[in-house]
């Protein structure tokens, strides 16, 4: 019996050894993220990671539920580059009901493997937009149209799909619903669920982008989730422009503070981080540059209101030079990817207010008088506890001083100082009525 046990025993630890040393596949073989934002370099990023992963683990598939109203074309290039050369099949599933794969959203769900949409959504519109909306030459969109087009038909011809009809989201800005993106053969499944999708396409054989077919059996695998970083949530937080305007006021509003009160390191701190954060966030997106010349340019419409109190002039001027500012700062082809109307009116009318009156605070106490040390004393009146002939003692402010006056005065007579010279004040005889040492000892 204890050698039975024994050998039991040295099975079990030898097992337990075996599994700990050879490494163990992964039991999730459907990788799956979600994308629902603009496309931007961060989601780029996102997929090229989770691409990788899936390739590490040697997943089935990568699963990617879209949900996007469009982006930049440079980010939606290379994501499609990623796509058609990554080994592991990729499935684009736009979903939940009422999503949408619009734009460089389009370009997306027709690189993929597998292309699906759950009811209620829709897709196209892929015409490209020039960015900022401004007017350019006939020649000029002629070549960003046929540029896109061919990019469409190479993809949309790789995958099977209609060609002609795909070419006419770029063309015309067409959109379709899912049952017509179905039957015009955009795509290839509607699905309510992740499961039923997977159900639909049990055993089914796909044509991948290097002309090899695979056959998927993926219903009942588990779905593994694959989330962004902490730093990539971080990234695509502040790369929203209506994010990267607010860091950029604030930021500036802080390194005000901090030059009206040095030394105070906070605000200073607070300043240079957010507007940091700020800069990265505007240099992956299509910024102007002379939209940042109009914020400039309100800062200083705010501080002449402080300094010349024109009555609101100068303030409405710097508060719509901020708006208009804020409004241009992002050159995007999507209104989703440009600061919205109403942050920059939030941003803009507050952020006026506040730096006139922190101007005006600052501005009067530099014009007060001074109230300590030497150069507080000017001014002040005092009494003669002797003689000035032209020496002698004044009493001012509790204390008495050596003082000298370029008159004779009394004892008892008041006198205003009028200079500080070392411990010696310089006196005049004031105006005021005289009084008595002894009611001045008093």
């Amino acid at each position: 019996m204890k050698l039975s046990f024994s050998l039991r025993l040295l099975c079990g630890l030898f097992v337990g050894i075996l599994c700990c040393v050879i490494p163990s596949r992964s039991s999730a073989d459907v990788l799956k993220i979600v994308v629902d934002d603009t496309i931007h370099p961060i989601t780029d990023e996102y997929i090229g990671r989770a691409l990788a992963e899936a390739e590490r683990n040697k997943d089935q598939a990568l699963l990617i539920e879209l949900n996007t109203p469009g982006g930049l074309l440079e980010s939606t290039r290379h994501i499609i580059e990623k796509i058609l050369a990554s080994p592991v099949p990729v499935i684009i599933y736009v979903t939940p009901s009422g999503s949408r794969a619009a734009s460089a959203g389009f370009f997306i769900l027709e690189s993929a493997d597998v292309a699906a949409m759950a009811p209620g959504t829709n897709t196209g519109a892929a015409h490209p937009v020039t960015i900022g909306g401004g007017k350019v030459d006939d020649v000029m969109k002629e070549k960003m149209e046929n540029d896109a087009a061919a990019l469409m038909r190479s993809v949309a011809s790789k995958r099977g799909r209609n060609v002609e009809v795909a070419e006419s989201t770029v063309r015309q800005s067409k959109s379709f619903t899912e049952q017509e993106a179905l039957s015009q053969k955009l795509i290839d499944y509607v699905a309510p669920s992740e499961q039923d999708l997977l159900k639909q396409m049990q055993g089914k054989t796909v044509k991948r982008f290097d002309g090899k077919t695979i056959t998927l059996n993926l219903t009942g695998e588990p779905i593994r989730g694959f989330d962004m970083t902490l730093k990539q949530r971080i990234l695509a937080f502040i790369m929203d422009p209506n994010v990267a305007f607010i860091l950029l006021a604030i930021g500036a509003l802080a390194l005000y503070a901090e030059f009206n009160h040095p030394g105070a390191v906070v605000p200073g701190t607070v300043g240079i981080v957010f507007i940091l954060l700020a800069i990265f966030a505007l240099n992956l997106l299509p910024t102007r540059f002379a939209a940042v010349v109009l914020i400039l340019a309100s800062f200083a419409l705010f501080a002449l209101e402080a300094k010349f109190a024109t009555h609101g002039v100068l303030a409405i001027g710097g508060m719509v030079t901020m708006i208009l500012g804020g409004l241009l700062l992002v050159d995007a082809p999507i209104p989703e990817m440009r600061v919205r109307l109403l942050t920059a009116l939030a941003v803009s009318i507050p952020f006026g207010a506040i730096t006139v009156f922190l101007m005006s605070i600052a501005l009067k106490a530099r014009a007060n008088k001074v109230v300590t040390g030497a150069q507080g004393l000017i001014g002040e009146i005092g009494v003669a506890q002797t003689p000035l002939s032209p020496r002698g003692k004044v009493f001012v402010h509790g204390e008495i001083w050596d003082a000298t006056s370029t008159v004779n005065v009394a004892a008892g007579q008041t006198v205003v100082v009028r200079d500080v010279d070392g411990l010696q004040l310089r006196v005049d005889p004031s105006p005021s009525v005289q009084r008595t040492p002894a009611a001045t000892m008093a």
